[in-house]
């Protein structure tokens, strides 16, 4: 019987163990913007993207730095701080900064990063995520209307280096121009569409942030 117990263990411990696999080495993917249905890895995937994260918002792996306007052009004073605004009828709260700009204005690095992912996405349209040299901050651009020419996932860039353009792609709204601005705090080990939602608007406005 005691055989029989350890080879039961075994086995649960191996299920779990593939389960786990599953999450992590399976295509990097929430659902795409085709309107499909979710698949439950997908759900689950957009559930752990929105929830709370165990990540010290303020303990930093490096020096702090300060952000740069990811729009050209546009001064910090010109900001406006729209963090948990309603959106969508009161069914989700805002998290980013609206940068509202003229369309094709030139969208910036706000600070030194790789290019994590690129992502058509139905919310946000076409966007870009960088990942901070530490890997503890995902830095957002959302709503373009282009890429940057040649940028491409893995590829490093430094602050102050063209990404694309402003556009209204997504849920912006027709002809709504504007960037939308997102800091998510990561672990290391997260992927791209994991970790704790920060206000941008204060960093952006020029508080040193966090490495």
């Amino acid at each position: 019987m005691r055989r029989i117990g350890f080879v039961l263990l075994g086995l649960l411990v191996a299920v779990v163990g593939l389960w786990i696999a599953a999450l992590v080495f399976l295509p990097d993917a929430p659902a795409g913007s085709s309107g499909a249905a979710r698949t439950p890895l997908d759900r689950l995937r957009l559930a752990v993207r929105w929830q709370p994260q165990p990540v010290d918002i303020g303990a930093g792996r490096g020096p702090a730095i300060l952000l740069g306007m990811p729009v050209s052009g546009i001064a910090r004073n010109a900001l406006r701080d729209s963090w948990g605004e309603a959106r969508d009828d009161g069914t989700r709260a805002h998290h980013g900064t609206d940068v509202m700009a003229p369309a094709n204005t030139p969208v910036v690095a706000a600070a030194p990063g790789v290019v994590e992912k690129l992502w058509n996405s139905e919310a946000g349209g076409i966007t870009v995520y960088v990942r901070s040299p530490a890997r503890t901050w995902t830095h957002y651009y959302a709503h373009l209307s282009g890429y940057a020419p040649g940028l491409h996932e893995g590829q490093t860039i430094a602050a102050g280096e063209l990404l694309g353009y402003v556009g209204d792609t997504g849920n912006a709204g027709a002809g709504n121009y504007h960037l939308h601005f997102g800091l998510t705090r990561t672990d290391p080990a997260q992927h791209w569409y994991e970790g704790t939602d920060v206000d941008p608007f204060p960093y952006l406005a020029g508080k040193p942030l966090p490495g």
